[in-house]
């Protein structure tokens, strides 16, 4: 789920890394309010159920965890914890000491009773749109006191702290959710920076300052009123346009965001196009089980003519940049694996041979299976421009269908597809985060495919670890398999966009490598 950045994030080793720089939120907020709009839904206001960036976007501001990514980095820092750490050398027994006064922003206190709850009640409901799947190393969650928290780890997970500092880690007043029940009401009650007020799926969701968080951040505004567009790029736009929002975030077309980027100064109209880090991914993932995309040589064939600079040069305009391999560039261990073995431009010879050793002649009829807006605006013009790519080979005959989310995941889930696509907007800045979900156990793919090797031992090692940078031979190694095997076929690496009127400051800060967008950093300028 969430984006990225070139800098790893190092696992807290022996001992307790304490809280450090910082103070408590100013408690009423200072600045204006601001107005934001977006085009993704917010999926769930339940930090049990949500697992996309809208959901996400919520519970990092209005839930606190005991860890959090401080802005501009990626190494986690205690949040709701005064200390964190393992107690062992193994990297199975994570301990957190919470910070002092604690309390949600109903009033009710904040204890390890809380935090344990929330935990167990993730994994209890395990939501198949839940988080559940990043907390899967939890074996038992003690409470030694009111202020202590001790993770017993089914196996060794240097992750862990990467993981807890995510969404998958809000925690919930046990008072107010049901242990074995998702909540439905649409609100939402956490210790976070702010407090969800008011929410309306179909227009808006209104957060006011938390005037009883304890935590390192310093609010600059007075409070946030995101707009939700709900996919409809045009009347987003307009809004930003008419003053309606101060900046548009997730939701601009491609075209729109280059145009802005090439425009004049008086083009521009006021308003400007902030870039920032990402390793959001996009895949084209293939059924190991269907009778036609099973054969190895078809989809070796099919990797042989992916054109992916004329992909982000035609359909996405260069908002995003040709991706080799399973792991994004930026990420440690990265290699380019995919490039190594079929090459960057189309290799027409070479796809004719992988199919005519399947045995395979004459065009070979397949079809592209997308969604319109899960994975943004450009999936369906960008499979329509992979489908001409096999097609002007005279090898394929290959055409795109599109369906709705409910109906495309069930047609995944049902084996009914043979090439779908998948994006991932990474939970943590680790390459655990592109290889576990995709190829461990339980992978979120449903495409038929294990190896052994990265199942049984490459992601195992990795995970134990303690010293990520060491992963980096393991972490090729699997690269390489997956290139051979082709389960999956990366296609881009994208880059983060906001858009906003020229008196908006510090959006860069939630544009970071963290994967948080934080409300508090953003202000406007007073004249």
């Amino acid at each position: 789920m969430r984006i990225r950045h070139h800098l790893l994030a190092v696992p807290i080793a022996m001992g307790l890394l304490a809280g450090c720089g910082g103070g408590d939120a100013d408690s009423a907020g200072t600045g204006e309010p601001i107005v934001m709009g977006m085009t993704d839904e917010i999926a769930a206001t339940d930090p049990a159920s949500g697992y996309d960036p809208g959901s996400w976007l919520l519970f990092n501001n209005v839930f606190q965890s005991l860890m959090s990514f401080p802005r501009g980095g990626t190494t986690p820092q205690p949040e709701a914890a005064e200390r964190c750490g393992f107690d062992d050398g193994a990297s199975k027994v994570y301990r957190c000491e919470l910070k002092d006064g604690l309390t949600f922003s109903n009033g009710n206190s904040l204890t390890s009773e809380d935090v344990a709850f929330s935990f167990r009640r993730t994994l209890k409901i395990n939501d198949e749109n839940g988080p559940a799947v990043m907390l899967t190393s939890i074996d038992k969650v003690e409470t030694p006191d009111e202020k202590t928290v001790v993770f017993k780890l089914k196996f060794p997970d240097a992750t862990f702290p990467m993981k807890i500092a995510s969404g998958a880690g809000s925690i919930v007043d046990h008072r107010e959710y049901e242990m074995d029940k998702l909540r439905t009401d649409g609100k939402a009650i956490g210790s976070g920076v702010y407090k969800l007020d008011s929410y309306t799926p179909e227009s808006e969701a209104k957060f006011s300052v938390n005037p009883d968080y304890k935590g390192p951040a310093k609010v600059k505004n007075s409070g946030m009123t995101m707009k939700l567009f709900n996919g409809d790029q045009p009347a987003l736009k307009n809004a930003l346009q008419e003053g309606e929002v101060d900046l548009a975030y997730r939701g601009l077309s491609i075209k729109d965001i280059n145009e802005l980027e090439t425009a004049t100064t008086d083009e521009k109209n006021g308003l400007e196009v902030i870039e920032g880090t990402s390793a959001e991914v996009q895949h084209l993932v293939f059924n190991v089980d269907d009778p036609v995309i099973g054969k190895e040589g078809v989809r070796k064939a099919i990797a042989y003519l992916v054109d992916r600079s004329a992909l982000v040069r035609d359909v996405y305009k260069y908002t995003a940049k040709p991706l080799y391999s399973i792991v994004p560039a930026g990420i440690t261990s990265h290699n380019t694996a995919f490039f190594d073995v079929y090459g960057d431009r189309p290799q027409r010879d070479k796809a004719e041979e992988a199919l005519r050793g399947e045995g395979i002649t004459g065009r070979l009829k397949v079809t592209l299976w997308a969604t319109p807006t899960r994975y943004g605006p450009g999936t369906v013009p960008g499979f329509q421009k992979l489908a001409q790519q096999l097609n002007a080979s005279g090898l394929f005959d290959a055409d795109v269908k599109s369906v709705e989310l409910d109906e495309y995941e069930e047609g995944i889930k049902n084996g009914d597809y043979g090439i779908y696509v998948k994006g991932w907007v990474p939970d943590y800045p680790d390459p655990d985060n592109f290889t576990a979900p995709f190829f461990g156990e339980g992978n979120v793919l449903s495409n038929n495919y294990e190896s052994k090797r990265i199942v049984k031992q490459l992601i195992p090692s990795t995970a134990a670890e303690a010293n990520r940078a060491a992963t980096a031979a393991n972490f090729g190694e699997l690269q390489d398999i997956v290139a051979e095997e082709l389960p999956v076929l990366p296609l881009w690496q994208g880059k983060q966009y906001a858009v906003a009127h020229e008196d908006v400051a510090g959006l860069e800060w939630s544009l970071d490598a963290s994967t948080v967008f934080r409300f508090w950093e953003i202000s406007k300028i007073q004249d």
